[in-house]
């Protein structure tokens, strides 16, 4: 089958087109830059905007199925870059998906969907935990829109399934993992809160293997059709002891100096209300949806995924530290 990845180049995109192509599949990617490492896969390139409707279109030509990866992430930036990116850019795919009578539309979500939701989230599945409100956030907001509507265009013609891995880590993670070494190194990172806040985290592996098992179950009617799933490595810990695990695998001091959610939260609002006003470049040091994000608990049940799919994560935590130390050791990073 041929199969539409978008966000191919990327950390997750890669693992998808490796994984699909290694199943057999013919696959093209749509993404901003030419990759030489889907090259070296044998996956198509087809180069573009998401927010192009034309270039979509055209991408999606003679695909029996998508799998919506692509996304304008992080925690700062414009609402409109954000809404382009995530919500024109995921109509685009469902218009795409309409025109070319493709079947099947596994869509990457976040749980940031559910960012301050009334209802507790830890050990939830997705099906009890409502959106979020007041979402403040570009990212979170317009990914909530977005899954919405991919939700909803679930039906007889297209069966649609969303996926939320909750931070995803491994080896070939260019951009979340080089970031908090090279601020753990400067002595830039600071724990928000106690560091008691349990929180689950996504091995790349498994972040995949969970899109290749909705995929094969999904078909209209599919008990995953039309819903969307906490994914993760399901083995909640202290947010002290992943951080620090995930250092130390790279070879980073570890972080020991603390900060108050209080504080945190109060530089995140300067900084959220400076950073537009004096156009300054690059992103903040802290935002209050960071700051949020860093000291609460978030983890999730996996038992709906395991049920309606048969996703259980096969990478343990600890394996997959041993696989990044590993990783970084054979690339000459770790110091």
């Amino acid at each position: 089958m041929k199969i539409l990845v978008t966000g191919g180049g990327g950390f997750l995109g890669l693992a998808l087109c490796r994984g699909l192509r290694e199943r057999g599949h013919e696959v093209v990617s749509f993404q901003r830059r030419h990759s030489p490492q889907l090259a070296a896969l044998g996956v198509g390139q087809v180069r573009g905007d998401l927010a192009d409707a034309h270039a979509v279109m055209h991408a999606a030509a003679g695909a029996g199925a998508v799998f919506h990866n692509a996304a304008k992430a992080g925690a700062w930036g414009s609402y409109d870059s954000y809404h382009q990116a995530n919500v024109v850019g995921t109509r685009n795919v469902l218009a795409a998906c309409r025109a070319h009578g493709i079947g099947r539309l596994v869509h990457t979500s976040t749980p940031s969907v559910t960012h301050r939701a009334t209802h507790p989230v830890e050990g939830l599945g997705a099906d009890e935990v409502p959106y979020g409100e007041d979402l403040q956030a570009p990212y979170a907001a317009t990914k909530a829109i977005a899954e919405r509507e991919v939700l909803a265009a679930s039906d007889a013609s297209l069966a649609v399934v969303a996926l939320r891995p909750r931070l995803i880590w491994g080896p070939g993670d260019v951009q979340l993992l080089p970031r908090l070494v090279e601020r753990a190194r400067a002595g830039r990172l600071r724990i928000v809160g106690s560091g008691d806040n349990l929180v689950d985290t996504t091995y790349i592996d498994n972040a995949a293997q969970a899109h290749f098992d909705a995929f094969e179950r999904l078909a209209p009617g599919a008990a995953c059709a039309g819903k969307a799933y906490f994914i993760s490595n399901g083995e909640p810990r202290p947010m002290r002891e992943v951080l620090n695990a995930l250092l130390a695998a790279a070879g980073a001091p570890p972080v020991r100096k603390t900060i108050s959610f209080r504080t945190a939260y109060r530089i995140g609002a300067a900084c959220d209300r400076l950073w537009p006003l004096l156009r300054l470049a690059g992103e903040p040091p802290m935002t209050r949806f960071l700051a949020e994000q860093l000291s609460t608990p978030h983890w999730y049940s996996m038992e709906p995924a395991r049920r309606d799919f048969g996703y259980v994560p096969r990478v343990s935590f600890d394996e997959g530290l041993t696989r990044l130390k590993a990783a970084w050791a054979g690339a000459g990073i770790v110091t």
